[in-house]
């Protein structure tokens, strides 16, 4: 999927007329059919089935909200069959409307900035459960999963579902990361899709237990680990380029400890700087091809960069200093590319800096808890994103450096420490 892009001016796209928030529009059931038929042939390649687990305590038109994980682009396609009876608004990140707005509204969809602390969004899920009576669909983590497990949930979400004071329910995926994983390119896998549907809590649990609770109970419903599944259920992904890209997720040789020598092609993921080189199973484990087998599972290597990356952030040795072609988001016309730049990161934060000297922006780190970032973004290359209220940049590394993944690490491990320092 691609999206609209624009080359502007970075002090003409300052001057560009800011668009006015409208309020959620009614979804018509002629759109949810329309969604539900466009995703029937995906659902059935991929033998779609369903576990619902204590549905019935929910009402056919009582409003609640839906809670799933994020996989992939087959998320919204689950969603349109289990949801088609009912009238439900998908927050969306506000990049989704570009180029579509009316399209995305008749869809009956709630513009989001993501990792943005955006009282607005609160306040239009609550017109959508008390005025419009409709339900909500929401991907709390707000960005697909790297390395096939959770990814941070924000902390402010259970005071919003106290706000909203609706049931909540979880539908949690199977097969849909394995079917198409993001660092993959887009290339579909041949594999099994599933659900759970599940009532998770009730408008009077909900009113009886702190946010605390709620947030322990939904961290639990998001705990999961897609290869680990795999393993234990024993599932095949035999396609020959299952390891392409995979180096995105795994880019630092936990043998020569180098960075962004790794390359993952066909079956096999090799460090370029020691000639170390795994192969990819079809079970979903990683197997030396020569000598030990230091990570056996994607997730505990990517752990074990997560790791190394906080080790660097305590040691104030970690930064990123790369050039990158920038765009903005100030409307849903289009996203504008206003030229090129820097963008610095390091325990202070980041600082974008570029566009012939008039653009200088910085962030703290303790202004979001995860990082918007992306591989192959609408189809425009790798992408780190950061901004506020009022204006996002999407930075794309100008010589395909892979720091993508790195740098999303570096940001949850510098929120964490900064909010200890602080609390």
């Amino acid at each position: 999927m691609k999206i609209k892009t624009k080359e502007k001016s970075y002090a003409e796209v300052l001057e560009l007329p800011r668009e006015k928030h409208q309020k959620p529009m009614r979804q018509l059931k002629a759109f949810r059919t329309l969604l539900k038929l466009v995703s029937y042939f995906d659902l059935r390649a991929t033998q779609f089935s369903c576990e619902k687990i204590g549905m019935e305590k929910l009402g056919k038109k009582e409003p609640c909200l839906i809670l799933m994980n994020h996989s992939s682009f087959i998320d919204l396609e689950i969603a349109a069959e289990l949801l088609s009876d009912r009238e439900y608004h998908i927050v969306c990140t506000l990049d989704g409307f570009v180029g579509k707005k009316l399209l995305m509204r008749l869809l009956g969809c709630i513009s989001a900035k993501k990792f943005i602390n955006d009282i607005q969004l609160v306040k239009d899920m609550r017109y959508t459960v008390n005025q419009l009576k409709a339900s909500i669909l929401m991907y709390p983590e707000a960005s697909y999963s790297f390395d096939g497990t959770q990814t941070p949930l924000p902390e402010s979400l259970g005071k919003c579902i106290k706000l909203l004071k609706v049931p909540v329910i979880m539908i949690r995926t199977q097969g849909a990361f394995l079917r198409d994983p993001l660092y993959n390119g887009l290339q579909r896998r041949k594999v099994k899709v599933s659900a759970k549907m599940e009532y998770l809590l009730s408008g009077n649990e909900i009113e009886e237990k702190s946010v605390p609770e709620i947030n322990h109970i939904l961290q639990n419903a998001f705990s999961f680990d897609n290869f680990k599944e795999q393993q234990e259920q024993g599932i095949l992904v035999k396609e020959p380029f299952r390891a392409d890209g995979l180096h995105r997720v795994l880019y630092r040789c936990p043998y020569c400890k180098a960075e962004g020598k790794m390359q993952g092609k066909g079956t096999k993921i090799i460090c370029h700087a020691c000639q170390k080189s795994y192969e990819f199973l079809e079970t979903g484990y990683l197997q030396a091809i020569e000598g030990e087998t230091k990570f056996f599972h994607i997730p505990d290597w990517y752990q074990w960069e997560r790791e190394c990356v906080r080790k660097d952030l305590e040691e104030g040795t970690y930064e990123l200093d790369i050039e990158v072609d920038i765009y903005m988001l100030i409307d849903t016309k289009c996203v504008y590319k206003v030229g090129e730049g820097r963008l610095h990161h390091t325990k202070e934060g980041f600082h974008l800096t570029g566009c012939d000297g008039q653009l200088d922006y910085r962030q703290v780190p303790q202004a979001s808890y995860s990082l918007y970032s992306d591989f192959y973004w609408y189809e425009i290359g790798d992408m780190i994103s950061i901004g506020d209220e009022q204006v996002q940049y999407y930075c794309f590394p100008k010589f395909g450096e892979n720091v993508v993944a790195k740098t999303r690490l570096a940001a949850e491990e510098l929120y964490k420490i900064r909010k200890k320092r602080l609390s």
